[in-house]
Order: C-alpha cells, then sequence, then structure tokens
C-alpha cells in the first residue's frame, strides 16, 4: 500500500475506534461467546462452500493486491517505446532479452509471441484469451470474498438470536439477562464489522487492481502488434498515449501556435 493510504487507514482506525471509547469503556464491546458464534459459524460457512485451495488462492490474491505494486500506465507506454525502438534498431529477435527479464508475466507472454513470430491475428486472440481468462480468476476471487462478507452479518443475526432466547429463558433472573444481552448485541455488532471493515473492502480492492491490471494488458497488447507491425514508434507512441488521462500526456500534447501555422489559422 501508498504510505498515503496506510497513514490515511490508521488515522480512520483511531477515529473509528474513538466513537467506541466516547460513550463507555471499551472491554463493553469485548465478547468471548458472541465473537465465537460469529467466527466460528462464518468460517464454517466458508468451509462447507469453497474449497481450501480456492480459499487459499483468495489469500494470496488479496496478499498480493495490497502488497505488491503494479507499473502506471505511463510506465508501461514507456517500456513498448523502448522495445518498439529497440526492435526497429536490432530486430524483432533483440526482444529475446526483454522477454526473460521483465516482470509482467503478460508482457513476457506477449514477447514470446512476437519473438516465435506469430501472426498479428494470432498474438491478438493468444492475448485476449489470457486476458479473458486472468478477469475470470480474479472475479472468482471477489466473489468468495463478498460471499464470506455476506456470512458474517447473517452469523451474527444468529447470534443475537441466541443471546435473546437465552434472555427470555431467563426472564426474572436480572443474572441471566446481565450475561446473555451483550452476546445478543455483540454478535450483530461483530459482524457487522468483520464484513464492511475486512471483506467487502477486500473484495472491491481486487476488483479495482483487476480493472487497472486489465487496461495496462489491453496497452500491452496494442504496443506488441504495433511492433509485429514495425509501427513508427512515434506513432505508437502517439497510440498508446490515448489510454493515460490527459493529466498525464498534458505535455505531450502540440503547442496551439504550432497547430495554427500549420493550418494556416489566423487570430
Amino acid at each position: 500500500m501508498k504510505r498515503k493510504n496506510i497513514v490515511g487507514l490508521l488515522f480512520c482506525i483511531v477515529l473509528f475506534f474513538s466513537g467506541f471509547l466516547l460513550k463507555g469503556n471499551l472491554s463493553m464491546y469485548f465478547n468471548i461467546a458472541g465473537f465465537m458464534i460469529v467466527v466460528g459459524g462464518s468460517t464454517a460457512a466458508a468451509l462447507l462452500s469453497f474449497r481450501l485451495d480456492r480459499l487459499s488462492i483468495t489469500y494470496k490474491v488479496v496478499k498480493a493486491s495490497y502488497s505488491s505494486r503494479i507499473k502506471s500506465e505511463a510506465e508501461i507506454v514507456d517500456i513498448l517505446i523502448d522495445l518498439a525502438i529497440k526492435s526497429k534498431i536490432q530486430g524483432v529477435l533483440s526482444l529475446q532479452d526483454e522477454e526473460q527479464e521483465t516482470s509482467i508475466l503478460y508482457l513476457r507472454r506477449g514477447l514470446g509471441c512476437l519473438v516465435d513470430n506469430y501472426e498479428p491475428a494470432q498474438i491478438r486472440d493468444i492475448l485476449n484469451t489470457e486476458m479473458y481468462f486472468f478477469k475470470l480468476r480474479r472475479e472468482d476471487s471477489e466473489r468468495v470474498l463478498r460471499t464470506i462478507g455476506d456470512f458474517f452479518p447473517a452469523f451474527g443475526i444468529i447470534g443475537s438470536v441466541v443471546g435473546l432466547i437465552s434472555m427470555l429463558a431467563g426472564i426474572g433472573d436480572t443474572s441471566v439477562i446481565l450475561a446473555t444481552v451483550p452476546v445478543a448485541l455483540t454478535s450483530t455488532l461483530y459482524g457487522l464489522t468483520f464484513s464492511n471493515f475486512f471483506f467487502v473492502p477486500f473484495a472491491a480492492n481486487i476488483r479495482e487492481r483487476t480493472n487497472q491490471e486489465l487496461l495496462l494488458q489491453k496497452i500491452i497488447m496494442e504496443g506488441i502488434i504495433a511492433i509485429d507491425s514495425e509501427l513508427n514508434p512515434t506513432v505508437l507512441k502517439t497510440k498508446l498515449l490515448s489510454f493515460l488521462t490527459p493529466s498525464e500526456r498534458k505535455a505531450d500534447l502540440v503547442p496551439l501556435a504550432k497547430i495554427r501555422e500549420r493550418f494556416q489559422i489566423q487570430e
């Protein structure tokens, strides 16, 4: 995660827990019985719903989404321009070295097709297939997280029902009521907190990262096809810059004075 995100996250966590402290002791909100019902029940439901290896993959995807940085669109464009220039000067087989050094697997896959002299239509088909199944795999991980996120509030309600049943069974006995009310209330609290503080944000982060990576893959595919067709690096740069936001390519805009001169526009 970026430093700004971490600082903001820590600030919001402190703000969140400060809200609990304003109206009482933080220990009031801890109840082992409610915690066991919510966490144990949700974990059991997750294990019944998904294979263990599917859960393991989802964990690795979440971990990578927060721990590893992906290149920006501008960095990918620069890499492709450098590759186009190298291909132009030294020939397409010179890209064999870049295939081994590049950390982005999708780019390595595209360079491999380029070096092996695949037809442009074949390269596009292979890379589109890679994109399609990459998206499917990420959507599976997102679906797992959202499903587990739905389990927690449901088991929070179950914990509340358990607490209410125990409370009704002890009508007339103040000690029983005082012992069971926290279970009923904290179970719902735990269910909503685990769902909305962890699993729903995890799923949203995976979706955002997936969309960003799909955009990078689209840029890479167009760049690989252009290099294969020996497109002029300057033309390629102009084409790839269309993937960037206006703020990222503002410096590459042609000055208005030059446009007026080229088309003989009078002020």
